[in-house]
């Protein structure tokens, strides 16, 4: 971490308070002699610059998330794997990524600033159809039926050889960040951030003997619909992206870059699994 000069503010637009909390912070930023950089539509104060296009990212040395994990997913996708840290800070119940209280937000920005916080490297999973387009997921990565009536068989190879056939309701590719999403709530296991693997879980499988596998996360897996009558949904980080059928084939791998979060050096995995998700709770 170095000197922030450039702060860019990722607010949940549609959340009156985000709006209030961000424009407050927008003011006490140009206090502090730091530029100030917003998304399109919100005027935060009069010195803001608006982020119009990607390349505007480029400016920015370091982003505030006012909101909940979706806005800070958000926020993760405008990045387009740039490597700039994010702070993420919740406006309601505590969140993975946003696990710092909005009371908290200035004398959190001030020891960031005064480079007595530290950056956490998080894996990125690369999306890639080839010839058509390309993704990045910080959580994961879903092929999912939706409102059809039909199960689907989804072919999963690693690194060319075929693990299985999977027929289910969808399929969950999830990197150590995303275990404890969609992939926790579909019965897969919880993993480290810092864990070097990436766990594929069927949903609602119709065989009891599927069950989540991990992998190394330095080879490469592909999956694909079998069945010419069949198509999906495919989900990046919460966002319905396309609708995809056995022509596609989706190849995941560890993405180049790293995607890093903003955490106080006393900061607990293991402390935020049980205020979170009461883990290891008894009734």
């Amino acid at each position: 971490m170095s000197s922030f000069s450039s702060i860019g503010i990722i607010i949940r637009q549609d959340t009156p308070r985000a709006l209030k909390e961000a424009k407050k912070l927008a003011e006490w930023l140009c206090e502090q002699k730091k530029e100030v950089y917003c998304e399109a539509g919100m005027d935060l104060c009069p010195t803001s610059h608006t982020l119009q296009s990607a390349k505007d990212f480029d400016k920015i040395d370091l982003i505030v998330v006012l909101g909940g994990d979706g806005t800070y997913l958000k926020a993760v996708r405008q990045l387009q794997g740039r490597q700039t840290p994010i702070v993420g800070v919740n406006l309601g119940s505590l969140g993975f990524l946003t696990d710092n209280r909005i009371e908290e937000l200035y004398t959190t920005l001030k020891a960031t600033f005064a480079n007595k916080m530290e950056t956490q490297p998080r894996a990125l999973l690369s999306i890639e159809i080839p010839g058509q387009q390309k993704f990045l997921a910080l959580n994961d990565m879903v092929i999912e039926r939706g409102d059809r009536t039909h199960l689907l068989n989804i072919s999963i190879h690693c690194q060319g050889h075929l693990v299985t056939q999977t027929k289910a309701d969808g399929v969950i590719v999830a990197s150590p960040t995303g275990s404890t999403a969609y992939n926790l709530a579909a019965g897969g296991p919880i993993l480290h951030p810092e864990t070097r693997a990436v766990v594929v879980t069927p949903i609602c499988p119709h065989s009891l003997t599927t069950r989540p596998i991990l992998f190394p996360d330095d080879r490469q897996l592909t999956l694909q619909i079998v069945g010419e009558n069949r198509s999906a949904l495919l989900t990046v980080d919460g966002q319905k992206v396309m609708e995809i059928d056995h022509s596609h084939k989706l190849i995941v791998t560890r993405h180049t870059q790293n995607h890093h979060i903003v955490r106080h050096p006393t900061h607990n995995f293991f402390n935020l699994l049980r205020e979170k998700l009461k883990f290891g709770e008894r009734d």
